[in-house]
């Protein structure tokens, strides 16, 4: 079985480094696709994960920079936008064209190898209506009905398609929810470094009825959201009432609730 070669262009190759000079190391070495994860690639539809994707295949890597260049004004969305695919990347630091330190993306060649951790599967519209309407048809978070999203329960990047875990690996989230978590999680202790599906799996973001912390912070958290009459009128009724008393409303709420 052949394999794609993606050989860095010298040229480019002269002009970046990071510190300690793993980069240039590894740039001058050749890389290696396997056909199955460059078919996965060629599938890719979203036209700013696929910049990146192709210009990593042609070049090595792509710098910010060049993702600026290209016409995607916040390139680390454009990286988070490959790894909700499924695609790892490590993040190095290459020179800006102005001499600056900047970011730069590749692909994370090793845990390319790693079965379940490459090539997240796409759900068809025909399975998301199924999950979504199995999960209650309702945001899990806030119990919106708009912008449905399915949702790994559990990073796709600490745990892959989650296969042979008893749990629903799915959850369904409103696109509004669906960001707050991905900000959670990409700013999270253990999505950075610790990795521990386990720990994801206690965290309210995960869905857990018996969440035990939220992104690792000992937290407990209920989001609610007011549609429709007569709860939209509750909910002006209730931040009125704040006001007078010189609170926001989530604060006189708390204080109801311990009368």
């Amino acid at each position: 079985m052949g394999q794609d070669q993606v050989q860095p262009e010298s040229s480019r190759e002269q002009d970046r480094s990071d510190d300690g000079g793993k980069l240039h190391a590894e740039l001058e070495s050749k890389r290696t696709i396997s056909p199955e994860t460059r078919a996965l690639i060629d599938a890719v539809s979203n036209k700013r994960a696929r910049f990146v994707l192709d210009a990593i295949v042609k070049n090595g890597l792509v710098s910010t920079e060049e993702i600026s260049k290209a016409g995607y004004d916040h390139p680390p969305r454009a990286a988070q936008d490959v790894r909700d695919l499924g695609f790892p990347l490590k993040t190095i630091k290459v020179k800006h064209s102005n001499g600056r330190t900047i970011a730069a993306y590749t692909l994370d060649l090793e845990k390319l190898q790693i079965p379940g951790m490459v090539g997240r599967k796409a759900i068809s519209k025909k399975e998301h209506k199924q999950i979504v309407e199995r999960l209650g048809s309702q945001c899990r978070i806030c119990s919106s009905t708009l912008n449905l999203q399915v949702d790994h329960r559990i990073p796709y990047q600490i745990a892959g398609e989650s296969k042979g875990i008893d749990e629903e690996m799915f959850q369904v989230l409103c696109g509004s929810c669906n960001r707050k978590k991905s900000w959670a999680c990409e700013h999270c202790p253990n999505f950075l470094k610790t990795k521990d599906a386990l720990i994801c799996r206690s965290c309210y973001w995960s869905g857990s009825d018996s969440y035990t912390h939220v992104a690792t912070i000992e937290e407990r958290r209920t989001d609610l959201i007011w549609v429709g009459k007569p709860e939209t009128d509750l909910a002006d009724r209730l931040s009125r009432e704040a006001k007078t008393v010189g609170k926001r409303p989530t604060e006189y709420i708390k204080d109801i609730l311990k009368r």
